[in-house]
């Protein structure tokens, strides 16, 4: 299976994004959290503002507060981590539908940052480690969208 590197070349000028951070795992979703806020800087967003909730299963709900509150996109944070029960599916699988729901049914883009990793070890090597910052690419994803969605000219 071969690896794809995405090539990103977006601008963020006059974008303004909201961050929803989940703080469980915070050892790794401060990571997250702070390759975001990287690629945020270097595409020069001009607004970026930080909320915490409690865990990926409330992601969704604040994504959804946050939906009309002028952001150009949101960026959803979160690290579930497999553990000895079922706990991990319901968490990881719901909190990828909700914030998918939010983004159709708000129309806004809602970049996806969370990891759902078997260990810890593969978790940190997704938030900084060997396979990048998955923040870092949530950011661009948010910038690339908020411009498809609101191209110049259009």
């Amino acid at each position: 299976m071969s690896r794809e590197t995405l090539n990103w070349s977006v601008d963020a000028k006059g974008l303004k994004f909201a961050i929803v951070v989940a703080r469980f795992n915070s050892a790794i979703t401060e990571k997250l959290l702070e390759g975001a806020r990287e690629a945020l800087a270097k595409a020069g967003a001009d607004g970026i503002e930080v909320f915490h909730v409690p865990g990926a299963f409330e992601l969704p709900l604040a994504a959804k507060w946050l939906a009309h509150g002028g952001f150009s996109a949101i960026i959803a944070l979160g690290a579930v981590i497999r553990g000895e029960t079922p706990h991990f599916d319901f968490v990881a699988g719901e909190a990828a539908r909700g914030l998918q729901q939010v983004a159709l049914e708000c129309n806004i883009p809602v970049a996806f940052g969370v990891l759902t990793t078997d260990t810890l070890e593969q978790a940190e090597a997704r938030a900084g480690g060997q396979h990048g910052n998955k923040g870092y690419a949530a950011a661009m994803t948010a910038i690339e969208m908020a411009r498809f969605g609101k191209p110049s000219g259009r």
